[in-house]
């Protein structure tokens, strides 16, 4: 008895040169062990929890959930689904085929009461493969020609569900639409270019689309068109009527004011010159008819290039713009000098 309190005592003692050293309380563990392992390893203990809950959540919102049901099937209520865009570049804008694309961010927003849990976390981001297992609009492009989401590295969608079951449905399109443009002021002109979307099977007894509030459609700063100039972008809910029923409609009219350098440097800067080089001639001496003559017929046919070149980018439309006319009076013009 008297050693093993002779080695109480002798441990203590040696506790106390310990803690008056100054040295830390990790200094009495094992060698192998550090504390910076211990608490990766409780880290790690609790991320797995977490997932582990998650994942029963996520499975008990789908035991008994009908994907093909919407949200509101039953409480005689349409679902209403809130859309907003941001918008990354937009162009190219083609006269010729009258379409024009955009790179954008689409988000669409509702609420499904089936989705909705309580836990410590207050909103879920999920894998694009719970897509396939909830129900979501199906939203479609009523103009479109030719739209595709992104898919580098990875289809660019996101999900998220929030505790109350509001769901957030965002992705990455880009999408060419038509947009039919009326040319009589070409190249003075100014275009009106929609984007009209809505659901392809569900009428507004069962589906309604929204704006949402604020600025529904934006722009991302710096953001500019290489041959127009965007002078605003208004956007209302409309109600489309085809033969299955009423469906609801979102409307965003993109108002462009063409930019005329480009066509007064290659196109109306040279057509004057051309005219007034054809007045030489005037000073020409009148008998040198071959030498007037030859004058006249070189200008003729250079305005003729012109007017060739310039009509490349256009549709063969029945009525002429403001540019074919102001060709035709420089052929006018340099017809009348010779």
């Amino acid at each position: 008895m008297t050693g093993l309190i002779a080695s109480v005592i002798v441990v203590l003692i040696s506790l106390g040169r310990c803690w008056s050293s100054n040295h830390t309380i990790h200094h009495l563990l094992p060698a192998t062990v550090d504390l910076s392992s211990l608490e990766r390893i409780t880290r790690g203990t609790v991320n797995d929890v977490v997932s582990r809950n998650i994942t029963m959540v996520l499975e008990n919102l789908l035991m008994n959930y009908e994907n093909s049901q919407l949200p509101t099937h039953g409480k005689g209520i349409p679902t209403v689904v809130k859309t907003n865009i941001l918008i990354r570049s937009m162009g190219p804008v083609s006269e010729l085929d009258m379409d024009y694309s955009m790179d954008c961010y689409f988000r669409q927003y509702w609420r499904d009461s089936r989705l909705s849990f309580l836990g410590p976390i207050k909103s879920l981001s999920l894998s694009i493969k719970m897509l396939e297992r909830i129900w979501r609009p199906d939203t479609y492009f009523y103009n479109g020609k030719h739209s595709y989401v992104h898919t580098i590295t990875v289809p660019n969608k996101l999900l998220r569900i929030s505790q109350d079951g509001d769901i957030l449905y965002s992705m990455r399109l880009t999408i060419k639409a038509k947009c039919p443009m009326e040319l009589r002021n070409f190249p003075m002109d100014r275009q009106s270019c929609p984007l009209i979307l809505g659901s392809y099977a569900y009428t507004t007894r069962q589906l309604v689309y929204e704006w949402q509030e604020g600025p529904s459609v934006d722009f991302v700063p710096g953001m500019a068109l290489s041959q127009f100039d965007l002078m605003g972008s208004p956007y209302r809910n409309l109600t489309f009527v085809r033969r299955e029923g009423e469906f609801s409609v979102l409307q965003v009219s993109f108002n462009l004011q063409r930019n005329t350098g480009y066509f007064l440097i290659q196109v109306y800067v040279p057509c004057v010159l051309i005219v007034v080089l054809s007045w030489v001639s005037f000073w020409i001496h009148r008998e040198a008819t071959s030498d007037r003559v030859g004058l006249g017929i070189t200008t003729v046919l250079t305005l003729s290039t012109i007017s060739l070149d310039s009509r490349t980018d256009l549709p063969k439309v029945r009525y002429a713009t403001a540019l074919d006319w102001f060709l035709l009076m420089s052929f006018f013009y340099c017809i009348a000098t010779l």
